[in-house]
């Protein structure tokens, strides 16, 4: 069982505004892929209610699709639940859940995958006022961790 870390109201704060994103995601996810498709997006954060939430709206131009994560931050508990949609779905997927320690957040939850089960972690590193990295992993039952998405971050002038 994985210890699901807490966090601040202000930690995506370094995120908000404009950035250009190099992807790089396996073409194959679960198998023991090692091809990576890599592709570029447009991403932009805004912050609300006081940095309760944020929204953030990323277009894959290359891929034909857009995205947006919804970040809520529960005071009560002081984790962040961040939420997933696509033009490709139209559905939100599953939250995962966490918060920051320093500049390493780490964010768990469950989903599904090709019709498998698994466990999904996300983990956000701040590298600085213009640079920042993303990554997904996902975990089939009784495996190890597979990084299966990244996403290198650097500020728009």
């Amino acid at each position: 069982m994985t210890t699901i870390p807490t966090g601040d109201v202000h930690d995506f704060d370094f995120l908000a505004g404009s950035w250009n994103v190099h992807n790089r995601r396996l073409t194959e996810r679960g198998v023991g892929c090692t091809t990576w498709d890599e592709f570029p997006a447009e991403s932009r954060l805004t912050l609300h209610l006081g940095s309760v939430a944020n929204v953030e709206e990323i277009a894959f131009a290359t891929k034909g699709w857009a995205g947006m994560t919804v970040r809520v931050f529960n005071l009560a508990t002081r984790q962040w639940s961040i939420y997933w949609i696509n033009s490709q779905v139209g559905a939100l997927f599953p939250p995962v859940i966490g918060g920051f320690a320093g500049d390493l957040g780490e964010f768990y939850g469950d989903d599904v995958d090709g019709g498998r089960p698994v466990r999904v972690r996300f983990r956000w590193s701040r590298l600085g006022p213009d640079r920042a990295r993303w990554e997904q992993a996902f975990a089939l039952e009784g495996q190890a961790w597979e990084t299966n998405w990244t996403m290198d971050f650097t500020r728009r002038g």
